[in-house]
């Protein structure tokens, strides 16, 4: 469980980072300085990363609820 808790928490530290590159890129993308210039990183790349670390901490809350084990129940549905 401790490992598990030590994987959710470095997730949840590159979720925010990644969505603290973001709100850089959003006002510093690009500057230009006399006939040279510099673009920081491409947003859609960052959004990509977003969404897999969003997936990456919700699997790892699911795994930390459920022990691992996804629930699976069966129905049978009889008429009486």
């Amino acid at each position: 469980m401790k490992r598990q808790r030590s994987q959710l928490e470095i997730a949840r530290h590159h979720l925010n980072a990644w969505l603290e590159a973001e709100l850089e890129l959003t006002t510093h993308q690009s500057y230009k300085i006399g006939s040279r210039s510099l673009t920081k990183a491409d947003l859609g790349q960052i959004r990509k990363q977003i969404e897999f670390w969003q997936n990456r901490v919700a699997q790892l809350e699911n795994t930390g609820k459920r022990g691992g084990r996804n629930r699976v129940v069966r129905v049978v549905p009889r008429d009486l």
